[in-house]
């Protein structure tokens, strides 16, 4: 088993990628507990699901936030997923 890494070199020996991938999830679950609230739980996860996703598609959350924060009022219930952070267009 250890002899495919001498035949191909582009496996890595270890699994730091990965590791270093998934530590944001796995902080965040432990974080989860001192939410206060399963409501508070669920709101964290939303936050971090929604940085993830500008993370994701290049996008600065602070300024995906402030945009979103200053368009919904006006903005039809109908039309929220224009206001995810891939979707919407951000004026620099």
């Amino acid at each position: 088993m250890l002899l495919n890494y001498l035949y191909d070199g582009s496996l890595e020996i270890d699994n730091n990628l990965v590791e270093n991938a998934i530590r944001p999830n796995a902080l965040g679950r432990k974080n989860y507990l001192f939410a206060g609230s399963h409501e508070g739980a669920k709101r964290a996860a939303m936050f971090y699901t929604f940085f993830g996703i500008c993370k994701m598609h290049n996008v600065t959350p602070w300024q995906w936030m402030k945009k979103v924060l200053e368009i919904i009022p006006e903005h039809k219930v109908s039309r929220l997923e224009e206001l995810l952070p891939q979707n919407l267009t951000l004026d620099e």
